[in-house]
């Protein structure tokens, strides 16, 4: 059964106005919670709206199954679900960037992508604030609003705009390579909210990223509207990227030899770019 993308567009945006627009800045106490420390949070907003999706994509699509972020915090369980290559997938993110959700800052989304035959298939990423949905479908490209989203042109490194999600802890050496190549990197996004940074790197805004937490949720639909946009991302170690919590790092970049120098710097093998 294939889907109509402007009709998932219409489920998330009603989603949005229902659930998640109006509790921004109208958050008690009551309705935050914490999932494994002060900065992973859950909200009202997270869990109705996760609801909501739950329920109406799979009314949608009869016979597929979801996983939600919010749903596999609870039991864990869930995000088994995406093992299988014959069922239809929905993978959701009601709120993503949910701590800036809570301190009244605008960078949060929401991210629907649909896996099927263990591939991303579709992707969408809603800005609520600005109302902005970017979708993408499999060898269609990707779109946001009408219009054709495309990756930034590949620069000098000063110039480029990156999106480093590197820490000390998970990757020490390339933390510390960054450290040390900072003063030949040129400005740097840090949103705090995956789809966000996604946003601007199919907008063109951002020209390169790395994550090295590779949640379904934050990463499933950002990959595809990248790649649909004119991109080219891996995993560091030239693997494709798969909708399943993997370890190891995804670096994007606005096309392969821009990656793979990339790539060569972020490990400690000089090139120029």
């Amino acid at each position: 059964m294939s889907i109509n993308i402007d009709t998932v567009t219409a489920i998330i945006r009603e989603a949005a106005e229902a659930e998640v627009l109006p509790r921004f800045n109208r958050l008690t106490a009551g309705d935050i919670e914490q999932k494994t420390g002060p900065n992973d949070l859950v909200t009202a907003a997270d869990l109705e709206a996760e609801a909501v999706l739950t329920r109406r994509l799979t009314e949608l699509l009869p016979g597929s199954i979801v996983v939600g972020e919010e749903a596999t915090a609870k039991d864990p369980r869930v995000v088994d679900r995406l093992s299988s290559n014959e069922d239809s997938v929905w993978i959701i993110d009601p709120v993503d960037g949910t701590w800036n959700f809570t301190q009244g800052r605008t960078a949060f989304t929401m991210i629907v992508a649909l896996v099927r035959g263990g591939r991303v298939r579709t992707g969408w990423i809603h800005d609520p604030i600005e109302n902005t949905t970017a979708t993408a479908e499999e060898g269609a490209g990707a779109w946001e609003n009408g219009a054709r989203l495309k990756v930034a042109e590949p620069a000098a490194l000063a110039s480029m705009t990156a999106a480093l999600y590197v820490g000390a802890r998970r990757t020490p050496a390339m933390y510390e390579r960054i450290k040390a190549l900072k003063p030949g990197l040129g400005p740097r996004s840090h949103l705090a909210c995956a789809g966000a940074e996604y946003l601007g790197l199919a907008r063109g805004t951002t020209h390169y990223a790395v994550f090295t937490r590779l949640l379904p949720w934050d990463h499933a639909a950002g990959n595809l509207i990248h790649l649909e946009a004119g991109g080219h991302n891996r995993m560091m170690d030239g693997r494709p990227y798969v909708p399943r919590p993997i370890e190891g790092s995804i670096l994007l970049a606005p096309d392969e030899a821009s990656w793979r120098q990339l790539r060569d710097l972020l490990e400690g093998d000089d090139h120029t770019i």
